[in-house]
Order: structure tokens, then C-alpha cells, then sequence
């Protein structure tokens, strides 16, 4: 058998070491959450004073991020971000972070044809004994980037689950150029969300839509959370999972006896995901684990994939809907919040599934830091980012109830989302309605 130890020991070195092969002017990628390379960033932000425009990308990584932190001048290092976690935003309100417009199921083909990359520093399990390294709850978007770059670091965890996939989920020694090894503090975990009364009645009128043997792809945010949670309190029996992301809301489904992915048309017996965040129930739960696989995202958002899954059920929130069925996930206004991420990737493909249905969610209202409150149904945007386009929406649900606007004219459009909206908004949206002609005088009164 061959000796990949000898092999590993050859490449190891501190991150400190590592991180001199990067030169002024660089593209580095420090790929996604967790995958995060926490010694190698500080060890490059040590570096501030010797190197300019240096610029990283990565995605809903968990602060701090150490290159930015310490150059809010950005004349040495600048940050990238393909969706925005909480602290990114954060990070993007003080001007210290550029949002990458993309649809998740393209990540790979970015890399392959038109980005660079000079040096990937990717977060890894340790190596097992045939010298493969995981790139474990990052599967979804490392591999990809690994294969672009010029230079690999890897930087061991000790605290990274392994987790089983179908392809792309590791990387041999003989691969990589440097490998770096330290302690780490426990993966960051992400609080349960617990549901409100509003996602209670949102839950309730989706429910309904769901049959037993269907597959849910649950999106980031509050709403599909919660949704997960209720879900694994109702009848349903026998659903699946095929979703970009893995949060609680499954561990939850799987412990209440609802997730077996029995019925899947694809992957059947296999919960299927590309990034992995949350608790270190959650972790604990996928380490190791022949019921779940990790895939890169250009297979698990793939909407060619996600068709051939039967009773594909796709459960994203929004920020806001115009009355002509524009939907804003992303930004309030021009302040970017989060991402398009795959959220087009399962309108698409959950809607071109045998019995699939994708569904957009939102509370109906929400309060200012004045406490006004605002309707989420709007006229029409002005300066909103557009996430998913009127063309692809297909349900919508509030606390209001769930409407589905495929096919629908733009009246049609406009009385379907009024009678969703807050009753306190609803006139004021009649009369909008009524200036841009998209009311007709017949219409029944909301």
C-alpha cells in the first residue's frame, strides 16, 4: 500500500508559509461557509502591509473575516461574495464587501470558463488512510473552484464531519500543493429559528400542496426553516431531500420519522444536498451518514436533475412581490441582503417535475426600526433587485393564503396578489392596480 503520509508530511507547513506563494494582485478563493480557511486567513491578513489589490472571494461565511477586518482602506485586500451570510451583509453595508450576481447550478461553469483563480485555501476533514481529504458541508461549491486554481492550500479541521457523496465531495494529496494543520474552535452553529404565529398559518395553507413520497428542497431564511419544522409535526410520511442547502429543518423531518427518501426518482434512499449549515446536532448527524450524499451544486441545482425528481416541492422565502409578480429575494431597495443563489435553479426545475410545484413565501407585512408597518405586496418595484423574473413565478404564499400565477394574464396577476396582501393595504393596491391598467372594472372588489 502506498505511503500518503510521506506524502502529506512533504507538503506540510504553517499557514504563515503557506500563504507567501500569494502575490499583489491575486484572485483567491476561500470557497463557502464552513469551508471557510480560518488560520490561513489570519496568517494572509499578517501579510496586510506586503501586498496589494489581492482580492478573495467566498460565500455566507460566518465572520470574521480577517483580510477585511483589517483593511477597510481595500487598497490591499478586497472581498467577494457570491450570497451574502449575515455578517457579509453586514460587510456590504460598509462597503467592504462586492456582491457576485449568479444562479448556483452556473458555479462550476464560472470557474471553468471564465474566472481565475491563483490560490484556493479550502477548510478540509482530516485525510484518510487512501489520502483523500473531504471537503465535507462544503462539497457543494469547493471542488470546482479547487480544480481552476493554480496553487491548493489545504487547511485541516479537525471539526469537519465527513460526509459521503456522489462525486466531487474530496480531493487526494497527490492534488494539493500545501497543507496546513492547527486547532479550531467547534464549527460556528446556527440558532433554531423558532416559528411565529405567521409562519404557523403560512405552514398550514402550504401543507396542504404537499403529498406523502415528496421531495422538498427547503431554501435559506427563516420561513423555509420554520416551514421544516412544522412539517415534521404534520401527517406527511415519506418525503425526500434534494436541496442546495441542509439545514436543522431536515434533522428535525429525519428524527420525527418523515424523512426517508424511499420515493425519490433519483437518488432514491439518499438525501442529497450541496451546503450544510447549522447545529452540531446537525454535523453529528451527517458525518458519516449512507442516508445523505453531497453533490457540487452544478448537479444538485441543475434544473434538468431537479425534473426528474416526481412531486418536487421547492420552498424559498422573498423580501416583496409587485402586482406584476416580479419577486425581490435579495435586496430591500439596493441594499443587498443575501443572493439569488439557487432560488431560479428550483423555480425552473421543481416546476418541470411529474407533480413538482416551487413556491415563493413571505409574511404578508413587515415593521420599520419606527415600528411603521409596510405591506410586502407592493405597486411596483423602483430600484429593487429582481430575483426571480414574473415569467418564472408559480405559487406565492402568505398568512393570506397561496395563489398561483403561472399563465395568468397581468389582471389576473393583480387580484390573485391583493387577495394575499394585509387587508390594511388592500384598497390602496386596488387603486395602484387601477393607474397601470391592470384592473379591470369587472374585477371582483378584494
Amino acid at each position: 500500500m502506498m505511503d500518503f503520509q510521506k506524502e502529506y508530511q512533504s507538503k506540510l507547513c504553517t499557514p504563515d508559509e503557506a500563504v507567501k506563494v500569494i502575490k499583489s494582485g491575486d484572485w483567491i478563493d476561500y470557497t463557502s461557509s464552513a469551508g471557510k480557511p480560518v488560520l490561513l486567513d489570519q496568517a494572509l491578513a499578517r501579510r496586510r502591509d506586503e501586498l496589494y489589490d489581492v482580492k478573495i472571494r467566498g460565500n455566507l461565511i460566518d465572520g470574521p473575516i480577517e483580510v477585511v477586518e483589517c483593511d477597510e482602506s481595500q487598497e490591499h485586500f478586497i472581498y467577494h461574495s457570491w450570497h451574502c451570510s449575515t455578517y457579509e451583509r453586514k460587510l456590504c453595508d460598509r462597503g467592504l464587501c462586492y456582491y457576485i450576481p449568479m444562479v448556483f447550478h452556473n458555479n462550476a461553469a464560472y470557474y471553468e470558463f471564465f474566472l481565475d483563480v491563483n490560490v484556493a485555501m479550502v477548510s478540509v476533514s482530516p485525510m484518510d488512510k487512501h489520502g483523500y481529504f473531504n471537503y465535507s458541508v462544503n462539497t457543494g461549491v469547493a471542488d470546482p473552484i479547487v480544480q481552476d486554481a493554480d496553487i491548493v492550500i489545504l487547511e485541516v479541521n479537525e471539526h469537519m464531519p465527513k460526509i459521503h457523496g456522489g462525486y466531487g465531495e474530496c480531493i487526494h494529496v497527490s492534488e494539493v500543493d500545501y497543507i496546513v494543520e492547527g486547532e479550531h474552535d467547534p464549527l460556528p452553529e446556527k440558532k433554531r429559528y423558532l416559528p411565529t404565529e405567521v409562519d404557523r398559518k403560512i405552514a398550514a395553507n402550504l401543507i396542504p400542496y404537499i403529498c406523502d413520497g415528496a421531495t422538498l428542497q427547503l431554501g435559506i431564511g427563516n420561513i423555509p426553516e420554520a416551514l421544516g419544522q412544522l412539517i415534521a409535526e404534520s401527517d406527511l410520511k415519506d418525503l425526500g431531500m434534494h436541496t442546495e442547502l441542509c439545514t436543522d429543518a431536515y434533522l428535525y423531518m429525519y428524527e420525527a420519522g418523515k424523512l426517508t427518501n424511499k420515493k425519490k426518482t433519483i437518488d432514491k434512499g439518499k438525501g442529497v444536498f450541496g451546503v450544510a449549515i447549522g447545529s452540531g446536532r446537525l454535523y453529528d448527524w451527517l458525518d458519516d451518514n449512507h442516508g445523505v450524499a453531497a453533490y457540487p451544486l452544478e448537479y444538485v441545482n441543475r434544473p434538468y436533475v431537479i425534473a426528474q425528481i416526481d412531486n418536487m416541492v421547492s420552498i424559498n422565502g422573498c423580501v416583496a412581490v409587485d402586482l406584476y409578480g416580479q419577486v425581490s429575494s435579495e435586496s430591500f431597495g439596493a441594499r443587498q441582503i443575501s443572493g439569488t443563489g439557487g432560488q431560479l435553479d428550483f423555480l425552473i426545475g421543481a416546476s418541470a417535475s411529474k407533480g413538482g410545484k416551487a413556491f415563493l413565501c413571505m409574511s404578508s407585512t413587515y415593521r420599520d426600526k419606527q415600528g411603521e408597518l409596510h405591506s410586502r405586496v407592493l405597486p411596483q418595484f423602483n430600484g429593487d433587485i429582481i430575483t426571480s423574473p414574473r415569467s418564472q413565478v408559480y405559487f406565492l404564499a402568505t398568512e393570506y393564503g397561496v395563489i398561483n400565477l403561472e399563465g395568468r394574464s397581468t389582471w389576473e396577476r393583480a387580484e390573485a396578489l391583493i387577495s394575499i396582501a394585509h387587508p390594511d393595504f388592500k384598497e390602496e393596491l386596488v387603486k395602484e392596480a387601477e393607474k397601470r391598467k391592470i384592473w379591470r372594472r369587472s374585477n371582483r372588489r378584494i
